[in-house]
């Protein structure tokens, strides 16, 4: 166990229900105005669990694909953390469902539950499980993370920002998508803007402006703290062209885009000399801002979108393609958009950088930093593509007649059986 380097993820899979409707045609039943879901949210489509998936069933799934596709024994797994916000009991935890596919092969010796907090649940389950595997409890077995939930929503403004799926990774040394341990700062406050108070009901209470703004302030206290930690260990101070891409936690693309522009912004308050003379001039004007002024300013997000733009198109819309298709996943959006920059930039990720925001409401938030290398068959990040299928399981999918008929009931229909 000497010598633990580049601590992280080795392997990754996805499962998403085939069922899914188009944000145009939900546009279309609810009536809404053309545009307001695809262009005013940023969303394509919307996945959904039909009457006979839930997050277990979909979990069993991707678990048991991820095992098989890279010939990972079971008995090799120490450590398994799940991160959801979909309470199917509120006492049993969704991991000990999938201790069947380990109980078969004898083992029983694993550590880790479920951790909830909105959708940070699932980053706490990844960085607990490198934490173990970097800590002194380490046994040299691998760590297992499942990120798994089904976003519903009454009818309403919130019902489009729905979606569903579930992640699995591997977790140990020598890994493709290392952690840059050393660069991760987090965001820990007490806010109501998205909970679930009645515990029948999967249903949020949601204030969509609080919502935003609180994800936009912890994205700048994140940031601030991620870029001090950077200077003091690097010697310089950091900015978005020190990194490739950045990867953000997706309710829907309009804020993700609304996150890289604040990023963007914060680079400029601070002189970096990433921004270019152009965007000075048109950032000028909201330079004298106070905080909470620069979170209220339609004209401040128009303008820094504009200049950010072509930023934008590099290191972050290679991310966007499976949570825009999808829908906001909970736990696995931020780690289905960090799928998406494997699926479209796989072949020229050695030696890159990716910083990823995750965000949980009520509020818990991170930043960090993950390094990416080819690494070594079944753990490279080809195979890791081959195995993700993205394209062969979005074609697979199909928009049932009348979809919006048949959108799930919250409580769900837990099917023991892996389908």
């Amino acid at each position: 166990m000497a010598g633990r380097k580049d601590v992280g993820i080795l392997a990754m899979d996805i499962y998403f229900p085939p069922t899914c409707v188009q944000q145009e045609a939900l546009e279309a039943h609810d009536g809404a105005s053309k545009g307001k879901y695809t262009i005013g949210l940023g969303q394509d489509c919307m996945a959904f669990c039909s009457e006979v998936e839930d997050v277990i069933s979909m979990s069993l799934t991707v678990v048991n694909s991820l095992l098989k596709k890279y010939n990972v024994d079971p008995k090799l797994i120490g450590r398994l953390e799940v991160g959801s916000e979909t309470v199917i009991d509120k006492s049993k935890s969704i991991k000990t469902w999938l201790m069947q596919i380990f109980e078969k092969s004898g083992n029983t010796d694993i550590e880790g539950v479920d951790s909830s907090n909105a959708c940070y649940g699932g980053t706490a389950a990844l960085l607990n499980c490198v934490n173990w595997v970097e800590s002194n409890s380490w046994d040299g077995r691998y760590g297992l993370v499942v990120c798994t939930d089904s976003a519903v929503y009454a009818e309403g403004p919130a019902r489009p920002t729905g979606g569903a799926a579930a992640i699995a990774m591997l977790i140990g040394p020598n890994a493709p998508i290392s952690f840059e341990s050393k660069y991760r700062a987090s965001h820990m406050a007490h806010v109501y803007d998205f909970y679930k108070p009645d515990l029948a009901s999967e249903y949020p209470v949601v204030d969509g402006k609080l919502s935003q703004t609180c994800y936009l302030m912890a994205l700048d206290s994140c940031y601030r703290q991620f870029c001090n930690k950077y200077e003091k260990i690097v010697g310089k101070p950091f900015s978005i062209s020190d990194a490739e891409y950045f990867v953000f936690h997706s309710p829907y693309n309009k804020l993700v885009q609304k996150s890289f522009a604040r990023l963007y912004y914060n680079d400029f308050m601070r002189n970096c000399s990433s921004i270019d003379d152009d965007a000075k001039e048109k950032l000028q004007p909201f330079s004298n801002l106070t905080g909470e002024e620069s979170y209220q300013s339609r004209d401040l997000e128009k303008t820094s979108q504009q200049v950010a733009k072509h930023l934008y198109d590099i290191k972050v819309q290679p991310s966007t393609l499976l949570p825009k298709q999808i829908g906001n996943m909970y736990t696995a959006s931020l780690y289905a958009a960090l799928a998406s920059v494997l699926y479209n930039k796989h072949d020229s990720l050695d030696g890159q950088r990716i910083v990823m925001f995750s965000y949980g409401s009520g509020l818990t938030s991170t930043m960090f930093s993950l390094r990416l290398n080819n690494g070594q068959h079944p753990f490279s990040l080809s195979n890791i593509t081959s195995v993700l299928g993205v394209t062969e399981k979005l074609q697979s999918r199909h928009e049932p007649a009348a979809a919006w008929h048949v959108l799930p009931d919250p409580c769900g229909l837990h099917v023991p059986e892996v389908l």
